[in-house]
């Protein structure tokens, strides 16, 4: 849950809808909702105005409390103006040098203390709101547990901004994604000849918030780790979507040793393209082919 930077000034349309979203108290998926109290989890996307969606709108706007996480003023003002009475932010709990972990758990309490009080309670997250949220998955296991209705809908995240932006298509090469402390201490194992996306770059190793300047003291770690499966030549991307419309994003290709140079912003993410063609199995390739003729084959003997 961290934040980019950039300026806009447009204001949110008159396209939004009108009528509540679909009653799901009753679903047993999302909840059995034996009590009263409710709990929908919303992204507001990148780019509040343009990625929000009709259906978080719709739930925005009938929601008796809006409780939420965004990291920027024109997305504070939307979710104002779209729900005047009920807009209360959860970022005022962070704090310099606090650990995440600390606030991240108040931020479920205070949900749930909404929702336990029969309220229709809406959490807006920045981004996709299951995506490097653990509030919202947090929330939303809690409340069914306490037996509330409680679900999440989908948003667009840094990663589908990504994708966009440096023209990833991640069904040609494969896609591993992983967030870059967790990369670095378990022992994940990367494929060199897929792309891989790392996570949170700019805050490796530091666990604690901060408004400006994360601690790095451990990006050598990771840049030796790097430089063990990559050529020290191989190209990435330093990547942080634009949160604002207007303004570009930013993308800077870089080597793995030039991670280790200058400051990093708290929003980049790394994109690592491959570095290796891919090897095929050809004992596999012909044994799926014998298995398909044979299924043909034994289908118009059939017909026949």
């Amino acid at each position: 849950m961290t934040y980019g930077n950039g300026e806009h000034t447009d204001r949110p349309g008159d396209d939004h809808p009108t009528t509540a979203p679909e009653n799901t108290t009753t679903n047993g998926a999302r909840g059995n909702g034996h009590h009263k109290g409710s709990l929908v989890v919303v992204g507001t996307g990148i780019r509040t105005v343009g990625h929000l969606t009709m259906e978080a709108v719709a739930w925005i706007k009938q929601a008796d409390k809006v409780l939420y996480v965004v990291g920027d003023p024109v997305a504070e003002a939307m979710l104002k103006d779209l729900n005047p009475a009920g807009a209360e932010s959860l970022t005022v709990m962070y704090a310099e040098g606090k650990e995440r972990l600390e606030t991240y758990n108040q931020m479920i309490e205070r949900t749930l203390e909404c929702v336990r009080a029969g309220m229709v309670t809406c959490m807006a997250c920045y981004g996709h709101p299951g995506v490097f949220v653990y509030p919202s998955h947090e929330s939303i296991r809690r409340a069914r547990a306490e037996g509330y209705s409680a679900r999440m809908l989908p948003g667009i995240s840094s990663e589908d901004c990504l994708f966009a932006d440096l023209g990833v298509d991640p069904g040609i090469s494969g896609c591993q994604s992983y967030e870059a402390t967790d990369f670095l201490l378990n022992g994940r194992v990367i494929d060199p000849s897929s792309s891989v996306v790392l996570w949170q770059i700019g805050v490796v190793g530091d666990a604690t918030f901060k408004a400006s300047g994360y601690d790095l003291s451990a990006m050598p770690l990771l840049i030796e780790r790097l430089l063990a499966i990559y050529p020290a030549t191989h190209p990435m991307y330093l990547y942080e979507a634009a949160i604002f419309h207007g303004c570009e994003p930013t993308i800077r290709p870089i080597t793995v040793a030039e991670l280790g140079q200058g400051p990093l912003s708290a929003g980049y993410t790394l994109y690592i393209p491959p570095a290796y063609a891919t090897r095929s199995d050809m004992t596999t390739y012909y044994r799926m082919n014998a298995m398909i003729a044979a299924t043909k084959a034994t289908s118009g003997a059939a017909i026949g």
